[in-house]
């Protein structure tokens, strides 16, 4: 009572207006489409998978309801809604309603502008005082006729509605009533002061509305029909009905059953007299802003629809056609929605649209959804296929990088590009696909085979499966020359970019020339990894939240992210040489490290501080004077004293007979650890965050040598147990 009722109520304005504007666009009796509306509201209402959906007759549906009535007559049209309605129930039952989700939207929506221009075009005809002709060209046509005769009181009424239904929006004290509705009542008082009232015709009501009949004519053309119904009145439904479940929190759709329901609808409202019925969007947004909870909105809307119609059916006969005629226009305009265009626009799917559209403007609506439909899996075909090659030298080496599916229709551009290579060069052949077929295979084993023997060497690397290493077949060609492995995006450069040769300890690996620089690889990061990483980025592009401080020493060798498996976003992370945290008396005001903890503390609202130190770490060893004595590195090692006072006096505690835990550098690299907890307690907002339970200080120990993780515990550094599965 308290959503619902209002709710149906603001449905039911919006949607008799409209249902007899989408009659007269159809060429049905006015009475059919507010049948379709009762029995939308109430059946499928009642019985559909969405909660908030509102179903009704379909401006969509108007054009290839004129064609029918057309080609069938009223009658037949009604029997074919009926057999469109038994076949969307046995869709529904062999739940197949996703499917229909496969269609493209641009289709869908290039369809419903087409339909939107060709409406537009007819009741523009009406509105100037003419008669629309048989066909969009025509009326196209003919129109430049139409404007320039004088068509007196109709023209001024079509204007009127017009100018209701784009200001009435604007008026705040008057949005509870629907623009439809109030365009249509103010239009019709200067219609009948000026006596030109040209009246819709209701006469009869419900009781003039005929009974189906079977269609005549070749079977081939009625099952199109029946086929076209259902199928646009289905996929429209669902994805009204996927649109509805984005606008409210309530239980999600089932879409088998919402396809079933609306077959049932389409079957009642055929046998009935009442046109094609299929959800609405215009409706279901209405239901939804009104404050609608479930069904009961939907429903109740169907019921004071037929109340108002039995009760107060002589009302409708004061609504001028004019003014139902610049409704439909208006409605028609709207339906080219040029914000679908522009979100089809990155997907590059803009031509399907327009192309779909002008079909159905100037071929019809089967023949343009054909269009489009044609468009769309050629495009689709092509992405499929569509591949990248690119070769390129830089430093003797030759590096060539294929992207997309590689299949036959790439061979004459993979193998040009191939034969740009020189004899004899180092090539590194990166194979960022996603398929490879055996002409395609077969071309590059060919290529791989003679540049071999010619002396040169390849090196492949595949990023997303093992196409051509399982093509191999573990054959080997030209031993020693040829190696396949898979480049990590963790590894050191010059371990992914060593042509022709085994990997090799990283020591071995400093007098290597084919090492990339900074450039090289922030061209790889944007190849590989950006693509992936940029729709997460771009949701935290204009702020951060992450959960930790982490301090960590600026060796080389940690990289904070690889080693706690995380992402952007989750560490604040501040590097040092020693992972030294100064102690609060001895830190200037504008100290780096300061800094971070009292930002990653009182802004970023962190949990955890964390400190990591690690094995063989170079401030330690200078610490314990291992290393060279630099006068920058002196001054900065002040910060780690306390540390090497603690080591001492753990040293001196030792029974002559212990070594202690590993070698003194690394009991040095984990004591520092431990004092650098205890100089964050030394800052009085770290402390007192820490008492209150806020704030928590953790400690970790890298062992580079063995890729071990150890966590600070009471008793010590212990490892962190591995996670296995069984």
């Amino acid at each position: 009572m308290r959503y619902d009722v209002p709710a149906s109520l603001v449905v039911f304005l919006v949607a008799v207006p409209l249902s007899l504007g989408i009659s007269v666009a159809s060429g049905a009796p006015i009475a059919a489409g507010l049948v379709a509306a009762v029995v939308g509201g109430v059946v499928a209402g009642a019985l559909g998978g969405s909660v908030v959906q509102v179903s009704g007759p379909a401006a969509g549906l108007a054009l290839v309801v004129s064609e029918l009535v057309h080609t069938f007559g009223w009658r037949a049209t009604c029997m074919i809604t009926v057999f469109a309605g038994a076949l969307q129930v046995l869709l529904g039952v062999f739940r197949v309603a996703r499917a229909a989700l496969g269609v493209s939207p641009a289709v869908v929506h290039g369809m419903l502008a087409g339909v939107g221009v060709v409406i537009a075009l007819s009741q523009l005809h009406i509105v100037l005082g003419g008669k629309p002709q048989s066909s969009a060209v025509d009326n196209l046509l003919t129109l430049p006729y139409q404007i320039m005769n004088n068509h007196g009181h109709a023209v001024m009424i079509g204007l009127i509605t017009i100018m209701v239904m784009l200001v009435w929006g604007r008026l705040p004290k008057v949005r509870a009533v629907p623009a439809p509705l109030a365009a249509l009542l103010i239009a019709a008082v200067p219609a009948a002061l000026f006596g030109c009232l040209t009246k819709v015709d209701l006469s009869g009501g419900f009781s003039s509305l005929q009974h189906p009949m079977l269609p005549q004519g070749e079977v081939l053309a009625i099952v199109s029909a029946v086929l076209l119904v259902s199928l646009l009145a289905g996929v429209e439904s669902l994805l009204t009905c996927v649109a509805s479940d984005r606008m409210h929190p309530g239980p999600r759709a089932n879409l088998d059953r919402e396809l079933a329901a609306q077959g049932v609808a389409n079957v009642v409202s055929g046998a009935c007299g009442g046109l094609p019925v299929a959800g609405v969007v215009v409706r279901t947004t209405t239901n939804v802003r009104a404050g609608a909870r479930s069904r009961w909105s939907t429903v109740l809307h169907g019921v004071w629809i037929l109340l108002f119609t039995v009760c107060f059916g002589w009302l409708i006969a004061l609504i001028p056609m004019e003014a139902l005629a610049a409704l439909l226009m208006f409605i028609g305009v709207q339906m080219v929605n040029l914000g679908h265009a522009r979100n089809l626009r990155s997907h590059r799917e803009m031509p399907i649209y327009f192309v779909t559209m002008g079909g159905v403007v100037l071929i019809g609506l089967a023949e343009g959804v054909a269009i489009g439909l044609g468009l769309a899996a050629l495009l689709a075909l092509r992405r499929l296929t569509g591949v990248s090659v690119q070769a390129r030298e830089s430093g003797g080496r030759w590096r060539v990088v294929v992207s997309g599916s590689l299949t036959f229709l790439a061979v004459p551009r993979l193998t040009r590009a191939l034969a740009a290579i020189p004899p004899g060069a180092a090539v590194a052949l990166d194979l960022d696909i996603d398929f490879m077929d055996n002409a395609a295979f077969e071309a590059l084993q060919a290529w791989r085979v003679q540049h071999e023997r010619g002396g040169g060497t390849v090196d492949v690397d595949e990023q997303h499966g093992d196409w051509y290493a399982t093509a191999v077949g573990g054959t080997r060609v030209s031993a020693g020359k040829t190696h396949t492995r898979h480049d990590r995006w963790w590894q050191p450069w010059a371990h992914r970019r060593t042509a022709g040769a085994p990997e090799q300890p990283l020591e071995s690996q400093e007098s290597q020339e084919s090492v990339p620089d900074l450039l090289e690889g922030t061209r790889e990061f944007q190849r590989r990894t950006a693509p992936r990483m940029r729709p997460l980025l771009h949701g935290m592009a204009r702020e951060q939240a992450p959960s930790h401080l982490f301090i960590a020493c600026a060796d080389s060798r940690i990289v904070p992210n690889i080693i706690t498996a995380s992402g952007p976003g989750d560490l604040f992370t501040a590097r040092n040489v020693g992972n030294l945290v100064p102690r609060a008396a001895s830190a200037p005001a504008g100290e780096s490290v300061t800094a971070a903890i009292e930002y990653a503390v009182s802004v970023l609202k962190v949990k955890t501080i964390t400190v990591c130190g690690h094995s063989g770490c170079g401030a330690m060893a200078a610490l314990l004077g291992k290393a060279p004595d630099l006068p920058g590195l002196r001054g900065w090692l002040r910060h780690a004293e306390h540390s090497l006072e603690r080591f001492h006096s753990a040293e001196r505690s030792l029974h002559p007979d212990e070594n202690g835990e590993g070698e003194p550098l690394d009991r040095l690299c984990r004591i520092n650890v431990i004092q650098q907890l205890d100089n964050l307690r030394t800052h009085p907002l770290v402390d007192h965050m820490v008492r209150d339970g806020r704030l928590e200080l953790t400690g970790l120990y890298f062992d580079i040598g063995a890729a071990r993780v150890h966590v600070l515990e009471r008793e010590g550094f212990t490892p962190v147990p591995e996670m296995r599965t069984h």
